[in-house]
């Protein structure tokens, strides 16, 4: 997601005890109060508790072994990493921020962008430079009008040669010039004699205020006689849950017998939203979607996200009634686009096309310094608040996405060399769907090239949040 949404999830805090102190304010010294608030959070809510043997609820006999634990970190955020289950492989996702005010206002959709989205690759022979190609071109934003398009390389910023050192610095600027290239394969399959050639072209960037519509692209083709819906959706947001279902109308009218639903670029969103669109696919209008599941002390929290037949903001779903469908996928989906593959497979037929997955099924909430850790309350010392994975999701089966992510039934890369032009036949992710739906199911593996190592989302915080409405 290139903007911002509310991601946070209200829910009614049960009250745990302590097996040493009376209740979630007893009085901490000055100097380490932040910290005992982001202990005392995390051990109320972190969905990993279980797992951290310094969260457990008899972890302290008295509150002087516990202040000597608190004053044993220098900051709250060495405390907050040190109890973070796996950080490496499993919770690679919750944070810690110091001006909670900004994070509500990110939350609340303001935040800039130039519109353009770039996925980045290793320099052939290198394991430092890096190049970028263009992968999106958000409609009516300013680099629509800067006349750059899907699949152009470059490998400058503000003329300098790009690297994993640099990048984030010169991604983070309000405007910047990109250096356009040419990459070489010299005619061979052979990536390690491939070459980045610079060129005198450039294209300045700026970014300003702008509000993404997720369906990026829908289109109809006919193949052999029957009518392939493709839809290219890049975030799940509840505010465009009626722009889908319009959608969705549109196809009901074409006689679609097959849907390729493209998630590639997808880094999650809104649970509902995304039970919304299984519902749209399926034609189901009751069992369960997917279920959500929290830590031990907060069972009671544990729900149920069910298909339906209508919209939440009302009026009825409309649906294709498929038992199949083709998803496209990349390193770049993520949460949502990850759980309606896993959800929709307990029922249907899913065919992913693409490739890995990133591997979180985990949501999250925003944890307040306050008696119930919601924003009503919040201790005005600080601007400390936590965002740490509170509930996982998984199928109607309790099958949940694996933290290595999913692997798809047909692995396409995108070239370096041909991105191709989204949502045409050519373009070779959708190629290949079109290519499995002739076939009936034999498939064939095509992955030539090598994968991203960044992409322009990957210095946003929360990008791959899983949020609840």
């Amino acid at each position: 997601m290139k903007f911002f949404i509310k991601y946070t999830i209200l829910i009614f805090f049960l009250s745990i005890s302590f097996s040493c102190f009376e209740d979630n304010d007893d009085s901490i010294s000055n100097s380490s109060e932040i910290k005992d608030f982001v202990w005392k959070g995390m051990n109320y809510a972190y969905l990993y508790k279980e797992n951290v043997t310094d969260l457990a609820n008899n972890r302290f006999s008295n509150s002087s072994e516990y202040q000597s634990y608190l004053n044993d970190f220098e900051t709250p955020e060495d405390l907050f990493q040190s109890i973070i289950y796996d950080r490496q492989n499993v919770d690679r996702f919750s944070w810690i921020t110091n001006d909670y005010i900004a994070l509500e206002e990110q939350f609340n959709g303001v935040t800039t962008t130039n519109g353009a989205e770039f996925n980045f690759y290793y320099v052939p022979g290198s394991t430092t430079n890096i190049f970028g190609i263009i992968r999106l071109v958000l409609p009516e934003s300013n680099a629509s009008s800067s006349y750059i398009s899907r699949g152009q390389v470059f490998n400058k910023i503000d003329d300098q040669i790009l690297s994993v050192n640099n990048l984030q610095t010169l991604l983070a600027s309000e405007s910047y010039t990109i250096g356009m290239a040419t990459y070489n394969n010299n005619g061979t399959e052979d990536i390690d004699d491939d070459s980045i050639t610079n060129t005198s072209e450039t294209v300045t960037l700026t970014k300003t205020i702008y509000y993404e519509n997720p369906i990026f692209k829908t289109d109809v083709f006919n193949l052999d006689g029957e009518n392939v819906a493709y839809l290219m959706y890049n975030g799940f947001i509840s505010e465009f849950d009626d722009q889908l279902n319009n959608a969705f109308g549109e196809f009901q009218t074409q006689n679609i017998q097959h849907l390729v639903l493209d998630l590639r670029y997808n880094p999650g969103g809104s649970v509902n939203s995304a039970s919304v669109l299984g519902s749209m696919i399926t034609g189901f209008s009751e069992g369960i979607f997917a279920k959500l599941q929290y830590n031990n002390d907060l069972q009671n929290n544990n729900s149920n996200y069910n298909f339906s037949s209508n919209l939440t903001q009302g009026g009825s779903i409309n649906s294709l009634g498929l038992s199949k469908v083709y998803v496209l996928t990349s390193g770049s989906s993520a949460s949502a686009s990850e759980m309606i593959i896993n959800s929709l497979s307990a029922y249907i037929d899913v065919v992913q096309i693409g490739t890995k997955t990133v591997g979180k099924s985990q949501a999250s909430i925003t944890i307040y310094d306050s008696p119930t850790f919601q924003r009503n309350g919040a201790n005005s010392g600080h601007l400390y608040a936590l965002q740490p994975l509170v509930a996982i999701t998984v199928n109607k089966d309790d099958i949940v996405v694996p933290s290595t992510g999913l692997i798809p039934d047909i692995e396409v890369k995108e070239s370096v060399n041909n991105y191709g032009v989204i949502g045409t036949i050519e373009e070779p992710m959708l190629a290949a769907a079109l290519l499995a739906i002739q076939n009936s199911g034999r498939f064939e593996t095509n992955a030539p090239g090598v994968s991203p190592i960044l992409d322009s989302n990957s210095f946003i915080p929360h990008i791959q949040d899983m949020y609840l409405d």
